[in-house]
């Protein structure tokens, strides 16, 4: 039927009446006077050199098998046709049994090849039909113009020949069972008198299956499945899944199963996907080589691109955003409208770019641009610094935006050369781009009463920010100072609940050499100094800059500028020198602002100028009687000599402020300290005479205090130690300022006035007492939330005057002072 000549490859297609098209294969089939199956092996054994044994093999498989087996005789016969037997192949029996019958028939008379053929349990006159076929088929091929092989052919090739007309005759072995699964769903078993029955073999042909209890295989020869591919490739059928990018081989590979009538022939072998659907094979290679970077190449366009999506996604951990990247068939597209649509591989492109990159060196090169969605807004680079520069000390920053790891967030390199400039109150503040977030974390993390006098809170945190200068202020004192005033209520240090800020918002410090190796890490920035301070110390005794020193205790520099310019990474780096106040001598080091630079200028020449003045002791001994000593020793002082030196500090505070403040220069510093040398003492006596005032005045009142014994008095001497407290304290002459001792003396002479009229007024003095302790307590705690604020500290000369006005008006106060005056200045401290 068609099916047999489409299976032989005799026709294709179809003529324009609908007839069948016959091929140049099928025109020869009808030259051949044999079944067509048999026909198709002899035209092929002309192509594949091996026509002299398929001639035998398809004019044997013509006849019915010349070997007898009588019944009485089985054992017999097959111990006589065991002689021919081919232990791999059926057919090589039958041409084993061919040149056996050559051979004797050319040995003997006809009447003994007769005999012997009975004897021997051979058919002769099949035999003889057998030969006849041949001869007749022989001759025919050579009217045909065929060439019969003189050598003997490579059994394999006469095997895959025979494949060629049998190819509906294959079967692969079931596993677990003595059959095979063969086309079109049957299932046949190998034939008992077959040579290949007990070693079943995998795959196999069979001559012809004929079906009797079951369907038997006869004249069965092992084959391989790639000789049935190829012998069947006009029938077999191809299917493709998976395709998949092979980076070691640089191409795109698919599992390919082949069928032959419904019995696979190969599953999933890998096979070049270019072959079976170029396209796909292209957009493979583009998405996993070019996109996503599944390829080792040389080329300079890959290390480009690679280093600019390096730093797109930087940026995503950076803004902690995950959408910034455009989709991946963005970065396809780019792709597609650069290369050839012929480059499928890595071998097609390398092929394609060496010409190209010649005149284009730059075309496949992305940009930032091309991998930013220009959909999302992204934030300055000044929001997301790479570097945190503060003063000298450049700090690099690591972004991380990994929830689960311990590295979530900012990371920020400090080198152990300048970690002991470093204070870690400048991180309070983040860095701006998550500055935002982390007031309104922190915000959030405020009592209830206080959060709900904020609402909305993004909507205050943003005005917040809004106000907010880095270089001018620090950052906690800004943040509680600026909630104080908006809410109305205090808002102490310890409101904020640092353990509901999310992880990304608290940094994370390594401490690194100058080789770049960590030395030590951790959130807490002040442990890491404090536990490092040795090594710090000596790196930066390695590494200063040259305007840096320490130990001075002269003045040893030509000129302290009031800036210096220093190359930072990518740009010239402002640091503002200054004097440093190290207890015993004084160092020069680099700010990162003029207002510290003015701070720690101010202590540090003051120390210098006391170092070079010397003791004061000899000059202030001699105003000193048994009394005074008393007073000192009694007092905050642990020595004569440290209450001296706060007399000398304090005296030289009033003679640098006359003088207009620290100078620069070495002629200007000798001019100032002469001047200290000239008129130190004048102004020294004067301050020692004030602080011997006081602390008599304070030796008296606490001798007073000490016999106000009982319950009656112990709230109001509580009150009036708390008030000695705050007034008189080690360094209290340096902190408060030669203008302000008179004051002093005023306000301890008003407590003594107090005990005095305590014993006969105790109920009027606990009623003043409590106004003031109230105002007192409402000043500290706007204190505590806006340390350093000029305002609340007029607030507290204020508060000791009233306690003058309200416990000893005698004294008298300076200026008009009430309650309701302090509270004004309060409410005037935290107005917004």
């Amino acid at each position: 039927g068609v099916a047999r000549l489409i299976e032989l490859g005799a026709i294709e297609g179809t003529l324009k009446d609908g007839r069948p098209r016959l091929t140049r294969l099928g025109r020869q089939l009808a030259d051949l006077p044999l079944d067509l199956r048999l026909a198709r092996m002899v035209i092929e054994a002309n192509r594949t050199a091996c026509l002299r044994e398929v001639l035998v093999i398809t004019t044997a498989l013509t006849i019915q098998d010349p070997r007898e087996r009588p019944v009485e005789k089985q054992t017999q016969a097959d111990q006589l046709h065991a002689r021919f037997r081919d232990d791999e192949s059926d057919l090589y029996s039958l041409l084993n049994l061919w040149e056996y019958l050559g051979d004797e028939r050319k040995a003997r008379t006809s009447n003994q090849f007769r005999r012997m053929c009975r004897n021997e349990y051979l058919n002769y006159r099949r035999v003889r039909e057998w030969q006849d076929l041949h001869a007749q088929l022989r001759d025919v091929t050579r009217e045909l113009g065929f060439t019969t092989n003189r050598r003997p052919a490579e059994r394999e090739n006469v095997h895959r020949t025979v494949l060629t007309g049998l190819l509906s005759n294959v079967g692969r072995k079931d596993p677990g069972s003595h059959e095979y699964r063969g086309a079109r769903g049957s299932r046949f078993s190998i034939n008992p008198g077959s040579t290949l029955f007990k070693g079943s073999p995998e795959w196999v042909m069979a001559a012809e299956l004929v079906e009797t209890s079951r369907l038997w295989a006869r004249g069965v020869v092992e084959v391989q499945p790639e000789w049935i591919e190829e012998a069947a490739a006009h029938l077999v059928t191809r299917s493709y899944s998976d395709p998949w990018w092979d980076a070691d081989r640089g191409a795109a590979f698919a599992n390919e199963t082949v069928t032959l009538y419904g019995l696979p022939l190969q599953a999933e072998r890998s096979v070049l996907y270019s072959r079976v659907d170029p396209d796909a094979a292209r957009e493979l290679f583009i998405r996993h080589a070019l996109v996503a970077g599944e390829w080792e190449t040389p080329h300079r366009f890959a290390e480009h691109n690679a280093a600019v999506i390096d730093e797109v996604l930087a940026m995503e951990a950076k803004y902690r955003r995950s959408d910034l990247f455009v989709d991946d068939e963005t970065i396809v597209d780019f792709f597609d409208e650069r290369i050839p649509a012929d480059v499928v591989s890595v071998r097609h492109f390398d092929r394609w770019w060496k010409d190209e990159r010649v005149d284009s060196p730059h075309r496949l090169d992305l940009s930032a641009d091309d991998l930013l969605d220009p959909d999302v807004e992204t934030a300055g680079e000044e929001a997301f610094p790479e570097v945190w520069q503060y003063g000298d000390v450049a700090m690099p920053l690591e972004y991380q935006f990994d929830p689960a790891s311990d590295s979530d967030g900012v990371t920020i390199d400090i080198p152990i050369a300048g970690l002991s400039r470093i204070d870690p109150e400048i991180f309070d503040g983040h860095v701006p781009g998550l500055r935002e977030e982390l007031v309104i974390a922190m915000m959030r993390s405020l009592p209830k009463q206080i959060r709900k006098r904020l609402a909305p809170i993004p909507e205050t945190a943003r005005t917040v920010l809004a106000e907010y200068d880095a270089e001018a202020h620090r950052f906690m004192p800004f943040l509680r100072g600026e909630l104080t005033r908006r809410s109305g209520v205090p808002i102490p240090l310890d409101a904020f609940d640092p353990d509901r800020l999310p992880s990304f918002l608290r940094p994370t410090f390594r401490i690194v050499d100058a080789e770049g190796v960590v030395l030590a890490d951790g959130g807490n920035l002040g442990k890491l100094k404090n536990d490092l301070q040795a090594e710090a110390r000596a790196a930066m005794s390695a590494s200063n800059h040259g305007l840096e020193r320490t130990g001075m205790r002269i003045w040893d520099v030509d000129e302290l500028p009031p800036s210096v310019e220093i190359d930072g990474p990518g740009r010239t780096i402002t640091a503002y020198p200054a004097l440093v106040d190290e207890g015993d001598s004084v160092a020069v080091h680099l700010f990162a602002t003029p207002a510290e630079r003015d701070d720690a200028m101010w202590e540090g020449t003051r120390r210098l100028l006391t170092l070079d003045l010397g003791s004061p002791s000899r000059y202030l001994r001699p105003l000193v009687t048994g009394d005074g000593r008393a007073a000192i020793t009694d007092g905050p002082y642990r020595s004569f000599e440290t209450w001296a030196e706060d007399c000398l500090s304090c005296a030289v505070d009033d003679l640098l402020s006359d003088a207009g403040g620290p100078v620069w220069g070495r002629e200007g510093f000798e001019r100032l300290l002469e001047t200290c040398r000239e008129e130190s003492d004048d102004v020294l006596v004067a301050v020692a005479s004030n602080a011997l005032e006081i602390l008599d005045e304070v030796r008296t009142v606490r001798a007073a205090l000490a016999i106000m014994t009982g319950d009656r008095f112990a709230r109001a001497v509580a009150d009036m130690e708390d008030q000695i407290g705050r007034l008189i304290y080690p360094g209290f002459l340096t902190a408060v300022g030669i203008d302000r001792l008179a004051d002093l003396i005023r306000y301890v002479q008003a407590i003594g006035r107090r005990i005095e009229q305590l014993p006969d007024h105790v109920d009027r003095d606990r009623e003043r007492m409590e106004r003031v302790q109230n105002l007192e307590a409402e000043r500290d705690d706007l204190s505590d939330a806006m340390p350093g604020s000029v305002d609340l500290i007029d607030v507290a000369w204020m508060l000791q005057e009233l306690r003058v006005s309200l416990f000893a008006q005698g004294v008298g106060t300076k200026g008009k002072i009430s309650e309701k005056r302090v509270a004004e200045a309060m409410a005037s401290a935290i107005a917004p």
